[in-house]
């Protein structure tokens, strides 16, 4: 590892540390989700991220934005998007949907050529529909149980099988492991984080403004959209508790139908 990543890690360790000594209770009242067996520790990495966003992402995002011309943002956005498309054709065929890991080939293709790199989005100008998929949702096609929520230092809100998603898809990141020069990766990476915390650059007002316990809210906002993402948008209706087993049936657990 080199060092100024090594650096990096001590230091968000030790910020993390920091952040945990000052617990994070659970407010009084609030009914415990059986999908969140460690709520306690994840309420404290939530303050911390949520503090790492208030002082240090969400500002250098606010630079980012009134410095970078909105054309120039939109081609960053763009580069990133098509190198994300390759990603998730992989992810199609190893979830067994051939036909549309072909459409996410197509729009790699379309947008590489005539949109001179992915500069230009032209496949969605002509109709090409964009799909996201990753490891975490994979997994889940695949029948692996997404297990108890889980708050990840940095990367937020997941689920024990997310979180083995996420290392999977850092593993296999092109724009990290296919750059070899460490400053330029840090910067290519530093400006991918940026790019897409501007999209939900007015997320954290309205959360604010509608949730009442931002926790809960977030958590559960979370684990639906997984298990909607997992089921292409058809999740099946189920009982979140199952009696006969006498478990918590995590959202994503049932075994997908086909």
């Amino acid at each position: 590892m080199p060092l100024n990543h090594r650096f990096f890690c001590q230091f968000l360790v030790g910020l993390l540390t920091l952040f945990l000594v000052g617990c994070a209770t659970i407010p009084e009242g609030q009914v415990r989700s059986k999908a969140d067996p460690w709520e306690a520790l994840n309420r404290n990495v939530y303050v911390f991220n949520t503090n790492l966003d208030d002082y240090v992402v969400r500002p250098l995002t606010k630079v980012y934005e009134f410095a970078v011309p909105e054309i120039v943002r939109s081609r960053f956005s763009n580069v990133f998007a098509n190198v994300g498309d390759v990603f998730t054709a992989v992810q199609q065929l190893l979830q067994g949907k051939p036909k549309t890991a072909l459409d996410d080939l197509i729009r790699v293709f379309v947008n590489t050529t005539i949109g001179l790199g992915g500069i230009f989005d032209v496949a969605t100008d002509a109709g090409l529909e964009k799909h996201k998929e990753d490891f975490g949702q994979t997994f889940g096609v695949w029948g692996i149980p997404s297990g108890p929520y889980v708050v990840l230092p940095v990367l937020g809100p997941s689920s024990l099988r997310d979180a083995f998603g996420w290392a999977a898809d850092l593993n296999t990141d092109i724009l990290i492991n296919q750059i070899d020069n460490v400053p330029v990766r840090n910067i290519v990476s530093g400006v991918r984080i940026v790019d897409q915390r501007l999209k939900y650059l007015n997320a954290s007002g309205l959360l604010a403004g509608v949730a009442f316990d931002q926790y809960s809210f977030v958590r559960d906002a979370y684990l639906q959209r997984r298990r909607f993402l997992i089921y292409d948008g058809e999740p099946p209706l189920i009982d979140d508790y199952d009696d006969q087993n006498n478990r918590m049936q995590y959202p994503g657990e049932e075994k997908r139908m086909r």
